[in-house]
């Protein structure tokens, strides 16, 4: 199986701090920040079999209320261009708490080998493994 080249769109969220006397960031501004943080780390920190092309911080911030406790939440997105050695890399770099989209830009087709869909499956069904006791852990934590 050759490698990929895909375009990744990440959402770094921001919730604002409680108001406190000297003041607070502003969901915006905290989700400003969690994109500079995350982006320097993409730059800085290699990632197995990933090669990043392109990393574009220009759009905008957006807001939105959350529906469960009300408060406003504000999302930074940001659009990484990337090669990899296999789909299988891939995936493992896009399952991320902040993914939203990928489109993958070469090759046009992939063909498949059974063995290359079955370590496909296990890469994927492995990854969803670990989110979820990602989100198990953050959740217990949360208590």
């Amino acid at each position: 199986m050759a490698g990929l080249s895909a375009r990744l769109r990440l959402d770094y969220p921001g919730t604002g701090k409680n108001k406190s006397l000297f003041g607070g960031k502003s969901p915006e501004q905290m989700a400003e920040e969690t994109r500079q943080q995350k982006v320097s780390l993409l730059r800085n920190v290699p990632v197995q079999g990933i090669y990043i092309e392109d990393i574009d911080m220009s759009q905008e911030i957006y807001c939105v209320a959350d529906d469960i406790n009300g408060r406003m939440l504000a999302y930074a997105p940001v659009l990484i261009t990337f090669s990899s050695d296999s789909i299988e890399d891939a995936i493992r770099f896009c399952m991320q708490e902040e993914f939203r989209t990928v489109e993958v830009l070469a090759p046009d087709t992939i063909e498949l080998t059974r063995y290359d869909l079955e370590r496909l499956l296990f890469t994927v069904g492995q990854e969803l493994v670990e989110f979820k006791d990602f989100l198990m852990r953050r959740l217990n934590n949360w208590r």
